[in-house]
């Protein structure tokens, strides 16, 4: 039994629902799963991240782009999310609404380092 209990500890620690924080944001790692005031999103990968980092000046600000899969009961869809841009789910707008860390110019940021913050605004 001993040789069992690192696997479970790994396949729990990807199964997590992680709860929402004081900003009203839920937040989840890549393969982390977000109880999202209805939807569950878990980000599966990065696709983009081309922010301008906080110690540069920059033209463009840039974007982040997930690939995330969105669990709505018994359905469930894999989503490109780009930060600030809501998508229509169920009833309602999923929105990816914050990534951390900040980008520093001469620091590249580990995937599991990120967080991503989502909001669900329901329907009427």
């Amino acid at each position: 039994m001993k040789h069992f209990a690192p696997i479970i500890a790994v396949a729990l620690a990807g199964c997590a629902t992680a709860p929402a924080t004081n900003d009203g944001l839920a937040y989840a790692r890549i393969g982390e799963t977000a109880y999202v005031d209805g939807p569950e999103v878990t980000p599966l990968a990065l696709l983009e991240d081309s922010r301008c980092p906080s110690d540069a000046q920059c033209v463009w600000a840039g974007r982040v782009r997930i690939s995330a899969r969105i669990d709505l009961g018994s359905a469930s869809e894999t989503h490109e999310l780009t930060l600030g841009t809501p998508l229509s789910v169920a009833d309602g707008s999923l929105e990816l609404r914050k990534v951390t860390p900040p980008p520093k110019a001469d620091k590249a940021i580990a995937p599991s380092d990120y967080r991503f913050g989502f909001r669900f605004m329901g329907g009427l």
